[in-house]
């Protein structure tokens, strides 16, 4: 691979970076022991270091350029040590979820060292033959959810087996130039043209919908740098019924459920129910079935979070009718497709606005909702059946709770992430994700089975 540069929300992601605001994403995937004597941990750590060698993506780095001006560039790092990258921690914690939950909350502080390809893997180990799982790191300029993905799957006993070297003599599909082709001077500027009356609209969409009455909230405290985490599981099974019952889409369901536990744990803590919100970004993938994975393809939905409605219904219904509102006015169209702003500013604008950018998060939204899709085909490491894979999304500055969602294996399984000083009982949060989609199964489905008729759905 060559030079590339770096594409314009990918830059906005690298510039918005401070030590205490690491601009990465994550994942913590669960192993279970593989049948019979098990991976000795030195051949699993080996393991992952060869394949994740083997990712062109992860040998790149990012430079700075002479043009643009302010731009950088993907450049293969020449001195790539995939030592530096893969680690292997262990956990002494009895409780080897507990334990490995917590040590992955402290990795997650860490930023990613900027001169070297953006990137880290921890093998968290606990007793030998019993389960472990693996912490992965990815700068948000190298990857959105959909290509974090794409990039990490690789490390998979079925995706690796199933990857095969390029014939010899056939050259490697060159990468994105960041000289254009001449000959495609002439659409890219009538696509810049439409792009530029785009991002006009959204400019005025994201100033309507700026709030100057900022509240004082335990998502939008100080930022101490500090990170705690803690997940949820819940059963897909369970999902599904509740969306036949009720309709709508399983991302509104857990939208709802995330609306509701927010309600309990305000509860719990004695703090006053807001009139209104709190208020989530719900990103969406711009990305077009079957294009290319490169470069951050984002927009996103603001949705003030019903937390003031008693029944678990009719926030649920409330969820449902504001999403249908976002989506008629479509990903590209109001103050939560801020995203899609990035890409008609020069490279100058992110190097030197990412400080006004970052400190203007908060006017927009609260807190980060977000689900990642993840392959439906079972998955192992070195024969280890993965079990479960939390998510987990970065901390804009001012915000101090993202919620992450993924399902696998008929689970669905939720990662939340926090300033850890902000939110110190963020356990109390899960648990109450836990709690919310329990009653909201059985108001739907136990008053189905006792006869009642499914409520019509809102329109």
């Amino acid at each position: 691979m060559g030079t590339e540069l770096l594409a314009p929300l990918d830059l906005a992601f690298w510039h918005l970076e401070s030590d205490a605001h690491p601009m990465h994403l994550g994942a913590l995937a669960v192993f279970a022991p593989a049948p019979g004597p098990g991976a000795a941990p030195d051949h699993v750590l080996e393991l992952l270091r060869t394949r994740a060698a083997a990712i062109p993506r992860l040998r790149m780095c990012v430079r700075d350029v002479l043009l643009p001006v302010g731009g950088a560039a993907w450049t293969v790092d020449k001195d790539f040590d995939v030592h530096r990258h893969v680690r292997r921690v262990a956990v002494d914690d009895g409780d080897f979820m507990a334990g490995a939950t917590r040590l992955a909350g402290e990795l997650m502080e860490q930023p990613l060292e900027r001169g070297l390809p953006p990137w880290q893997l921890y093998l968290i180990g606990g007793a030998d033959g019993g389960p472990f799982a693996v912490l992965v790191k990815l700068h948000h300029a190298l990857a959105d959810g959909m290509r974090a993905v794409a990039i990490g799957a690789g490390i998979f006993d079925e995706i690796a087996a199933a990857t095969r070297p390029a014939p010899r003599g056939r050259p490697a599909v060159p990468p994105r130039s960041w000289l254009p082709d001449p000959r495609e001077m002439a659409g890219m500027a009538l696509g810049r043209i439409g792009e530029v009356g785009r991002a006009l609209g959204v400019g005025a969409s994201v100033v309507r919908a700026g709030r100057l009455d900022l509240r004082s909230t335990a998502f939008t405290a100080p930022s101490s740098g500090t990170r705690r985490l803690a997940t949820a599981d819940l059963d897909a099974t369970a999902l599904q019924r509740i969306r036949r019952a009720e309709g709508g889409t399983a991302n509104d369901i857990l939208l709802a459920v995330v609306a509701g536990a927010l309600r309990r744990w305000m509860a719990g803590r004695g703090e006053a129910l807001p009139g209104t919100g709190p208020r989530a970004l719900v990103p969406v993938s711009r990305r077009r079935p079957g294009g290319a994975i490169t470069g951050n393809r984002l927009s996103a939905y603001l949705l003030d979070l019903p937390v003031g409605a008693a029944d678990p219904r009719e926030r649920l219904r409330a969820v449902r009718a504001a999403m249908d509102r976002n989506k008629a006015a479509g990903p590209l169209k109001g103050a939560g497709a801020v995203a899609v702003l990035a890409d008609q500013l020069h490279p100058l604008a992110h190097r030197f606005g990412a400080p006004l950018a970052a400190n203007a998060a908060r006017m927009l939204f609260d807190l980060l909702v977000t689900s990642v899709p993840l392959p439906r085909s079972a998955l192992s490491l070195a024969g280890c059946p993965l079990s479960a894979l939390y998510p987990m999304a970065p901390l804009a500055r001012g915000q101090s709770l993202a919620v992450a969602l993924s399902t696998y294996g008929g689970r669905v399984h939720v990662g939340l992430v926090a300033d850890g000083k902000a939110l110190p009982d963020l356990d109390r949060l899960a648990a109450a994700v836990g709690e919310e989609f329990a009653e909201l199964e059985e108001l739907v489905t136990g008053g189905l089975r006792s006869g009642a008729r499914a409520p019509e759905p809102v329109t």
